[in-house]
């Protein structure tokens, strides 16, 4: 009885969050995975994965094309916890912040984290751009797409539906993945759809 109990305080304690992963520079595709790989050791369990999708990047645009998905994991961390446990990842696959919006190995985001509203000033929650990428909303809708932002109580579907983003997001076929041919696909530039 009592190892159930501590199961399901576990459990109850568990929160969910939904991450962004993106990555431009080097084997993206590989590089999101290994982060996704690292997050287990740190307290953080994936439990899905969106689609990976290949991204034009927005704002600073003269730079290569992304790689992105959307994970739901579960954690017992706080947010500013959470965030520096993926800071971690981020500087152990390479991340290094020298231009602000540019190229990056790997970048790790907190979407949502139950409809927990943060505001400070190393960590906003939910994030503050989410509502107007489309490179975040079609994965994440992908996963939860009737989820509730906690402050506009508007779906991730209505999200997407109301952004002013135009944006390419194409996702990437399951089959070109298993092939090992994403990542070729993304360094030249070929458009994959199903």
């Amino acid at each position: 009885m009592k190892a159930e109990a501590g199961t399901e305080r576990e459990i109850k304690s568990m929160k969910r969050v939904y991450l962004s992963l993106g990555s431009n520079l080097g084997d993206r595709l590989g590089t999101i995975r290994r982060a996704l790989d690292q997050m287990s050791a740190t307290g953080i369990e994936v439990r899905r994965v969106s689609s990976f999708y290949r991204t034009e990047p927005v704002e600073f645009r003269e730079q290569p094309w992304f790689v992105n998905c959307v994970a739901e994991v579960a954690t017992e961390l706080l947010p500013m916890q959470l965030l520096k446990a993926l800071q971690k990842i981020e500087w152990g696959l390479g991340r290094r912040r020298t231009v602000g919006k540019g190229p990056r190995t790997i970048d790790i985001d907190i979407l949502l984290y139950e409809n927990a509203v943060v505001r400070s000033a190393a960590l906003t929650i939910p994030h503050a751009g989410m509502a107007e990428r489309r490179f975040v909303l079609i994965p994440l809708c992908e996963l939860a797409a009737h989820l509730r932002h906690p402050v506009t109580d508007r779906t991730v579907v209505e999200m997407l539906n109301e952004t002013q983003d135009r944006g390419q997001v194409i996702r990437i076929r399951t089959e070109d993945i298993a092939a090992g041919h994403a990542p070729a696909h993304a360094r030249v530039g070929i458009a994959n759809t199903d």
